[in-house]
């Protein structure tokens, strides 16, 4: 991704951090992830993160997805024997959420997913967030999202965060 784009995302995203109400330092905005997931379509897919701690024992950070953006299908595996897989709490703070989760499909779902990415979502039990909502995740649960027209900010609280070790339901994904 261009250098250019990187400051255009992360300008649009600690706008919407603002508006969110959630304060970032300069360090925080000049350090935010770009996760265009090795796409390059970071209108469809991808997501911007402020990590404001990541250790061994727990992860807190701010996830925006701009109006309409996917963050792909994904789930976080056993990593080792003190290492399940990921735990992780979604609070949505700004915005709508459409996340997907397994369970029983959603018969009309609010997501708009580009055709060349729809065989790459497999689950489709919709749960809806609007700022206050809160859902938990267990390890290795196959789970995307999408934030609706005004974009989204998702304060994420988690166990140890690896996302090196994420796996994809797209194998085109890159992750690092």
């Amino acid at each position: 991704m261009k250098k250019e784009m990187l400051t255009q995302a992360r300008s649009r995203a600690a706008e919407m951090l603002a508006k969110a109400g959630i304060v970032i330092t300069d360090h925080e905005k000049q350090n935010m992830e770009i996760a265009d997931m090795g796409l390059d379509d970071l209108d469809h897919i991808g997501l911007e993160v402020v990590v404001y701690e990541n250790n061994e024992r727990y992860c807190a950070k701010e996830l925006v997805l701009f109006p309409w953006q996917i963050c792909p299908e994904h789930r976080h595996p056993t990593v080792s024997e003190s290492n399940i897989g990921k735990q992780e709490t979604f609070r949505c703070r700004y915005g709508e959420v459409y996340l997907y989760v397994p369970g029983e499909p959603v018969a009309n779902p609010r997501a708009r997913v580009p055709d060349r990415y729809r065989e790459w979502m497999t689950v489709w039990h919709e749960i809806v967030m609007k700022p206050g909502d809160q859902f938990t995740l267990p390890p290795n649960t196959r789970h995307w999202f999408q934030a609706g027209p005004d974009g989204a900010v998702v304060s994420e609280f988690s166990s140890c965060s690896t996302d090196e070790n994420d796996l994809f339901t797209d194998p085109g994904i890159v992750r690092v």
